[in-house]
């Protein structure tokens, strides 16, 4: 049977540091947690969560409530749940995945029988009735989008609006005067996800700033829908020369789209997306982007979150809510625009 003596050894650490890394007795570093951590894995050692919990209150169980809804690009969601889970495992802590479609009774369950050592939140709406339950849940929150109001919790998300200024920065730079923006489905805004007006905005403020003109349209997020509709959309816009997509399910189509129609990017359509570099690689999109950063995002509410569950940052000390800068990702997509 493999001890705790084993898992120290293979770590390069004392056995007291080991029992202090699945205690939770002591602060120790996240490099040491996270060599401690894989040695066990390793090895195949599990500390005795039971009594481990009867000791020391805590449960080393982070809790993520998020959604697989039938509006949005799953695949999107599944890279912020990636960046969340692989960054706790890092740290030493489980995840306690929660999709229940009951947001605040499902935070009130995870929290009141003290399951979880804290929560993060996704599928953040901008009045989300799960955010007052968590701020005043004794465990400690941080959300992965941003509300109207974030007090006491930590939050964290992309800067939509200047992500938006940035897609129409560069395609004014590459001469082009009229534009498209592809948002999330209607649904979307109607149930509060205010990343997509805010994105929206960015774009139509900086257009009207520069002098150009940029059309937008919602469009579905699931297939054929996406496909029909994004060639709907280019032949009710001729004149359009560059096209910014603010969802990845027509990211995914618009290469077909495109073939189908005879052409290509950027000979006769600039494109600008608003994704990942792992969505790209995954789904081989040869497109530009504006980065939307899941995995980093993710990475940064759980370090945060596990300061506050050790003690590193107080509970009631200041909140952060911090916007990530967006970064133009060039993978050729973005030419001269074509004159007719």
């Amino acid at each position: 049977m493999v001890t705790i003596s084993d898992v120290a050894k293979r770590a390069g650490v004392s056995r007291s540091t080991v029992s202090y890394v699945f205690s939770g007795r002591r602060a120790i570093s996240p490099e040491v947690r996270a060599r401690v951590a894989d040695a066990a894995r390793e090895l195949g050692y599990t500390a005795n969560a039971g009594a481990r919990a009867l000791r020391t209150s805590q449960t080393r169980v982070i809790g993520l409530l998020a959604q697989f809804l039938d509006d949005e690009f799953a695949p999107a969601m599944l890279q912020y749940i990636q960046g969340v889970t692989d960054t706790a495992r890092k740290l030493g802590y489980d995840v306690l995945l929660v999709t229940d479609p009951d947001g605040p009774a499902a935070l009130r369950r995870v929290t009141d029988s003290r399951m979880v050592d804290g929560v993060v939140l996704l599928n953040v709406a901008e009045d989300d009735p799960r955010i007052p339950l968590l701020r005043n849940a004794e465990q400690p929150g941080a959300l992965v989008g941003l509300p109207r109001d974030g007090a006491g919790v930590d939050v964290f998300d992309l800067d939509f609006p200047e992500a938006g200024r940035l897609m129409v920065e560069q395609m004014v730079e590459a001469g082009h005067e009229e534009m498209l923006l592809i948002s999330q489905p209607h649904d979307v805004v109607e149930r509060g996800g205010a990343y997509v007006w805010r994105l929206r905005d960015g774009c139509m403020q900086r257009a009207e700033q520069l002098g150009v003109r940029v059309h937008h349209s919602f469009a579905p997020s699931r297939a054929p829908e996406i496909g029909e509709c994004l060639h709907d959309l280019l032949d009710e816009h001729p004149g359009v020369t560059g096209l910014l997509l603010n969802n990845e399910a027509a990211a995914t189509a618009l290469p077909g789209v495109l073939h189908q129609r005879g052409l290509s990017a950027p000979d006769d359509l600039s494109v600008i997306g608003r994704y990942s570099e792992e969505f790209a690689r995954v789904f081989s999109l040869p497109f530009s982007s504006v980065e939307s950063a899941p995995d980093f995002l993710g990475r940064l509410a759980v370090q945060h979150l596990v300061h506050r569950i050790e003690g590193q940052r107080p509970h009631d000390s200041a909140y952060i809510a911090r916007l990530v800068a967006p970064v133009f990702r060039d993978r050729g997509s973005v030419g001269p625009a074509k004159r007719i």
